[in-house]
């Protein structure tokens, strides 16, 4: 089969129907650091704790659009206490609606769509981060001493284990103020012009941290089965399309991970319980995004088949969830690169599949894929700032000169 004639360069019709995107090489949602602090001057006694973002943003997402086709945006902190990581553009301020209604036009301008991608960090974050304590659906100490947030806090040079500092359990009330807190950044998200906004509900952070019977030892409505488990994630769903209409929101979920210690039971269950509700209650979702079960951001493959076959779950894939959800446009995201990515999506198995790595170093991917030119590789000690300089490894890849015979210049 010819790259050029793979359904990866079809039309898809997302947003029930509101939105053709002209390929399905997806742009995938990554943390990269690098906003322009609302406080220039940061001091241990006065921290900034505010991004927004400025030009570098502006142009990365500038260069990585293409005509019909999506991007995700990294994960968006809709509150000073969600965020989960220093140079991180949130979405509850003006400056930070200003700056992303200047990506947002310059997607546009390119002829593409965009949508935000709403994170909260629940427990994997700091009270040195936020200025608060972190929150979390149990107050469930990370269960290694050993394992530290990713940056010093401002002023010193050494990193503080996360269990130095366990989250307090999210009270009822505190749950209705963290919906809200969400639903004005979705919000906020379409007056800056996004076409749509989607949930982080995966990767350990706290919508998971509900759905992990790990982290989540509530005896109340919100825990203590597979359905409790699942119900903060879909009163947030129902709220967000409330606010934004469920044909512009979408749902990112990861049911096989293991990241930021989800070690929960019962995966099948919840995850089916979840899928099956979200399809009952929000029929017109615009999208769902799965992370395919044997990816693992920090695991080997062997190490994951091993949780994995642990749970009896080493041959699991997605088709039950791609089941369930039926018409609703289903992506796939998870280490698909030059080589795995034909044929995946004229099997039916899923409608688009999400980049992520191999976009940091390749903003001219879609062509790339589609031409045969080789990918740029990726410098993964540059993935997540903030740096000195933020823009190398991050703005200054070069597209590849395609000749008209598909051959690289």
């Amino acid at each position: 089969m010819s790259t050029q004639n793979s359904k990866l360069f079809q039309p898809l019709a997302i947003a029930n129907g509101k939105i053709t995107l002209k390929h399905r090489v997806v742009h995938a949602p990554m943390t990269r650091n690098r906003g322009v602090p609302l406080n220039p001057v940061s001091t241990p006694g006065n921290p900034n704790r505010i991004w927004y973002p400025g030009d570098l943003i502006v142009e990365y997402y500038r260069q990585r659009a293409t005509d019909g086709g999506l991007l995700i945006s990294e994960g968006i902190p809709p509150s000073l206490e969600s965020n989960g990581m220093p140079g991180v553009p949130g979405l509850f301020t003006p400056e930070q609606t200003a700056g992303w209604k200047r990506v947002v036009d310059a997607v546009h301008e390119k002829g593409g769509y965009i949508y935000a991608q709403l994170w909260h960090a629940g427990r994997a974050t700091i009270p040195q981060m936020t200025g608060s304590p972190a929150v979390s659906a149990s107050a469930t100490i990370w269960d290694s001493p050993t394992e530290c947030y990713s940056h010093p806090p401002v002023g010193s040079t050494a990193q503080v284990p996360y269990s130095a500092h366990p989250p307090i359990e999210l009270t009822v009330e505190h749950i209705r103020r963290t919906i809200d807190d969400y639903c004005r950044a979705a919000k906020a998200a379409l007056e800056a012009g996004f076409d749509g906004v989607e949930l982080h509900a995966g990767n350990g952070y706290l919508p998971e941290q509900f759905l992990s019977s790990n982290v989540n030892r509530r005896t109340d409505e919100y825990g203590g089965s597979p359905e409790k488990r699942c119900r903060f994630t879909l009163e947030l769903m129902a709220a967000l399309a409330r606010t934004v209409g469920q044909e512009n929101l979408a749902i990112r979920l990861s049911p096989f991970g293991l990241f930021n210690q989800a070690r929960g039971e019962q995966r099948v269950e919840t995850w089916t319980h979840l899928s099956r509700e979200l399809k009952r209650t929000l029929p017109n979702l615009s999208y769902v995004s799965f992370i395919e079960p044997r990816y693992e951001q920090i695991f080997s493959t062997t190490e994951k088949d091993a949780f994995l076959k642990s749970w009896g779950l080493l041959n699991v894939d997605l088709a039950s969830f791609r089941e369930i959800f039926g018409p609703t446009p289903f992506f796939s995201a998870g280490g698909w690169d030059a080589q795995n990515s034909w044929g995946v999506l004229e099997s039916g198995r899923y409608d688009a599949l999400l980049y992520g790595r191999y976009f940091t170093s390749n903003p001219d991917l879609v062509e790339r894929l589609k031409t045969g030119v080789p990918f740029a590789p990726y410098e993964r000690s540059r993935f997540y700032g903030p740096f000195e300089d933020n823009a190398i490894c991050y703005v200054d890849y070069r597209p590849a000169v395609v000749m008209a015979n598909g051959t690289q210049a």
